[in-house]
């Protein structure tokens, strides 16, 4: 999600640059664009170009569409700045394909930064959820046939739903 800000390293740059070697000295920022790809491979261990456009198109859910011209150079950014590595794998029909992993200081990073900052963007999400919900609710005209209450019932039953999907695929990372 990370939308709100730069994810500034800058303030913990000594304690990064002492657990990573291949981070520059210099000051350390990542674009949110440039951590959710990072977080996006982290979830899934490695991914083509191809296959990132994809997953980042669904969890952008059509607010944004990710192009290949937007995400190659960030992908050779990240690397050059020793967060992603490459190699390849093998597809179904059999030719070998380019894919991105993180290296270790790319994981260490995403690490850092999520507990950092987790309660802040659950904070961010709720607000959103809250603010859009309540937009949606009132988009409608006066002279529709949805009622007010039924709106409501309705937007609360999505989140209901929403947030028992939430936990039960929270529940699987037990294993």
């Amino acid at each position: 999600m990370w939308h709100v800000k730069f994810l500034d390293l800058e303030d913990n740059k000594e304690s990064l640059i002492a657990d990573f070697k291949n981070i520059s000295k210099e000051k350390i920022k990542l674009t949110p664009l440039e951590f959710t790809i990072l977080q996006n491979i982290y979830n899934n261990r490695n991914l083509s170009g191809y296959d990132l456009i994809q997953s980042l198109n669904k969890h952008f859910a059509g607010t944004w569409e990710a192009k290949s011209g937007t995400i190659y150079p960030i992908l050779s950014k990240l690397k050059t700045d020793g967060f992603l590595d490459t190699g390849k794998a093998k597809t179904p029909l059999g030719p070998l394909k380019k894919v991105y992993f993180l290296t270790k200081s790319g994981e260490n990073i995403i690490k850092f930064k999520v507990k950092q900052n987790f309660q802040e963007q659950i904070n961010f999400i709720e607000n959103f959820i809250i603010e859009f919900a309540t937009f949606y609710v009132h988009s409608f005209s006066e002279n529709e046939d949805n009622y007010l209450e039924d709106r409501i019932i309705k937007v609360q039953n999505l989140l209901k739903q929403v947030f028992e999907n939430i936990n039960k695929k929270i529940s699987h990372l037990k294993s």
